[in-house]
């Protein structure tokens, strides 16, 4: 069951990726948005589903550790690895209100997170935690965050005219909610069954969350930017990681926050670090490549070795 379990999850991640991008990208021809603030909000909420619905049962269950390093394991894997499975197949060309504005957000939102998590670093033991006042201010920076999505979303391309296009319209919402619902089940299905299959082996909840959890929960946005760079969609593969991170750190935890404070463990900073790593590292690949504003094939390769590298340190440190 738990290998059935499994497939059934893959199934529905591939076909709720294929469905959320062809239905974001009709969509933002439809209204004359850009694909980058479609795949920075619909595409990258809809990919979050199972990070968000993962965060809810286990802040519930006061399972503070997978929580957290659900959260922090997805965003390192968002960028070394779904950005590097993405540029392998296509070199991916990046705005440059991306490099101004959305990358250095989502760093932002990182250190935001890491700030906070240890303001009682100098109290008594076992002080450190992200508590509710703390998800309150990530809740505040994610609405300062819908606000800018809203304020450069203002059409680059005329709408489209077309005789059917409430029909038209009415297909591509239907597809991204379909597709929204295909991948938070899936994404469900599979980590249920990646935990089932870890814990016979006696794995901690700390590691399962950074590994298993974070990567089950991310299958979403490799298959939603894998099928957009496929497509030549580069907006959408991008905007999608980028938009995803930020709703992890201040929608994900924040609303986990609420629910109950999160104990803070001082060795999930060495994970916060590898964000705000990569994150930096995102930024200096666009600098240094031969194309201009471009995350190359070959960089795409590094993160990638980079993302093997980081789970080899996670398995040596159990």
């Amino acid at each position: 069951m738990v290998y059935l379990l499994l497939l059934v999850g893959f199934v529905l991640l591939i076909k709720g990726a294929d469905l959320i991008v062809d239905g974001g990208s009709r969509l933002a021809r439809r209204f004359g948005v850009s694909e980058l603030a479609v795949g920075l909000t619909i595409v990258s909420v809809g990919t979050s589903l199972p990070e968000l619905v993962i965060n809810i049962f286990a802040s519930a269950q006061g399972s503070s550790e997978l929580a957290i390093g659900n959260v922090l394991g997805s965003n390192v894997a968002n960028i070394l690895l779904i950005l590097g499975v993405a540029a392998l197949i296509r070199a991916l060309p990046i705005r440059d209100s991306t490099v101004l504005s959305e990358i250095p957000f989502s760093l932002v939102a990182a250190l935001l997170v890491g700030f906070l998590a240890n303001a009682a670093i100098f109290d008594e033991p076992g002080a450190m935690r992200i508590g509710r006042p703390d998800g309150v201010i990530f809740l505040g920076f994610f609405g300062l965050f819908l606000v800018y999505v809203y304020r450069v979303s203002s059409a680059t391309e005329s709408p489209t005219e077309q005789g059917d296009a409430v029909s038209s319209t009415d297909r591509a919402w239907f597809k991204v909610v379909a597709g929204a619902a295909g991948l938070g089940l899936g994404g469900k299905f599979v980590v249920d069954g990646a935990l089932a299959a870890a814990e016979r082996f006696g794995l901690s909840e700390t590691f399962i969350g950074l590994t298993v959890v974070a990567i089950g929960t991310s299958l979403p946005e490799l298959v939603a930017s894998s099928v957009a760079a496929y497509r030549g969609k580069t907006d959408i593969a991008v905007g999608n990681v980028i938009g995803s991170n930020i709703f992890n750190l201040l929608w994900v935890l924040g609303v986990s926050a609420l629910i109950r404070p999160l104990p803070f463990d001082v060795v999930s900073n060495t994970d916060i670090l590898m964000v705000i790593f990569s994150s930096t590292l995102l930024l200096g690949a666009i600098a240094i490549g031969r194309l201009p504003d471009t995350i190359e094939r070959w960089e795409g390769g590094v993160f990638i070795i980079i993302y093997v590298g980081y789970l080899a340190f996670l398995f040596e440190r159990g």
